[in-house]
């Protein structure tokens, strides 16, 4: 099953200090990307790789099909806007989804969401 596995996270905005986010992929060999990147006092973007081990890959597709999150869609979730976005994508099996919103600053955020 892991070879038929991917999952994406990003969360980003642009602003003064040009394009930030933070994003990391999961592949079902075990390989993890992790970028992050901000020009906030000129830092540079930041990538690295890893691989994680098959046991670590079981338990986050068990928790991605428990959660039932691939029976779900974002059509009512707000848009992103000038104050970020937030994208989920999740490839597992014949399963594949894509999410997008708003990006989330505080808990307070998801009081207005359904």
């Amino acid at each position: 099953m892991s070879k038929d596995f991917f999952m994406r996270y990003y969360v980003g905005h642009r602003g003064k200090f040009g394009h930030e986010f933070l994003e990391f992929e999961i592949k079902g060999d075990g390989k993890i990307k992790y970028a992050n990147n901000s020009n906030y006092k000129k830092e540079t973007l930041i990538k690295k790789e890893a691989y994680i081990s098959q046991s670590t890959i079981d338990e986050i597709i068990r928790i991605i099909k428990e959660s039932q999150i691939v029976e779900e869609n974002d059509e009512v979730w707000p848009e992103g806007n000038r104050i970020g976005t937030q994208e989920l994508e999740i490839k597992l099996g014949n399963d594949h989804i894509s999410f997008s919103t708003c990006k989330i600053a505080k808990i307070s955020d998801t009081d207005k969401c359904k």
